[in-house]
């Protein structure tokens, strides 16, 4: 996996949103799962701070592997990285950038997605083989901001902002005009506990929100 593959994978997507599921558990795996897919999600997330992290990417793994990427999110150290291999995931997640994480996901065929907040952290992933940039926490990372690392990065590497993106057409047109190239949801989408039937609407809005955007 390299950067300009996964951009690609993006657009063709169609909807290039990450589904992080932080806190779900192995019982509600296989369910969340089908209703996002069906839903349109091809990027899944399962965060290695929930319960029994790695059942839980095994099961959806084997559940849409056929259908979407799944992975793992909160990947600090290499030896996750290996774990999360095992477990059938194909995302590496993080929220900083280690120059040893990615490396190791990279090595394993991996797609490794480093956090970054700066210029110089973004280049730096860029270096050690990054197939896209995580921009967050989003809440700091505004359009503008966005917008003006964008111009700077190469065009090849994705940009996704993370943390606060809400079902908002208005709140992803603005970033995507900056140069996001796709968003990670987090407890807009989905918080612990929750009913999969809220999992399921919550998702219909995203998408709706997502073709919203791409109106003039």
């Amino acid at each position: 996996m390299n950067a300009e593959i996964f951009l690609n994978q993006l657009k063709q997507s169609q909807l290039p949103l990450i589904a992080i599921l932080r806190g779900i558990t192995p019982k509600d795996a296989q369910e969340a799962a089908l209703l996002l897919v069906e839903s349109g999600f091809r990027f899944l997330e399962v965060p290695l701070n929930s319960p029994e992290p790695l059942k839980t990417l095994r099961i959806m793994a084997d559940t849409v592997g056929d259908r979407a990427q799944v992975g793992a999110g909160t990947v600090l150290t290499t030896t996750q990285v290996s774990q999360v291999r095992d477990a059938g995931g194909q995302l590496i997640i993080s929220p900083n950038y280690s120059e040893a994480v990615v490396k190791a996901s990279v090595a394993l065929g991996l797609t490794s997605l480093p956090g970054i907040a700066t210029p110089s952290e973004a280049f730096a992933a860029i270096h050690a083989g990054a197939c896209g940039l995580k921009l967050y926490p989003a809440e700091m990372i505004t359009p503008a901001a966005t917008k003006a690392m964008r111009a700077v990065l190469p065009a090849t590497i994705a940009c996704l902002p993370v943390g606060g993106i809400q079902p908002s057409a208005d709140q992803m047109r603005e970033y995507c005009n900056a140069g996001a190239s796709g968003f990670g949801l987090g407890g807009g989408l989905y918080q612990a506990g929750m009913s999969m039937k809220t999992l399921h609407s919550n998702a219909l809005r995203y998408r709706e929100a997502w073709l919203q955007s791409l109106l003039a």
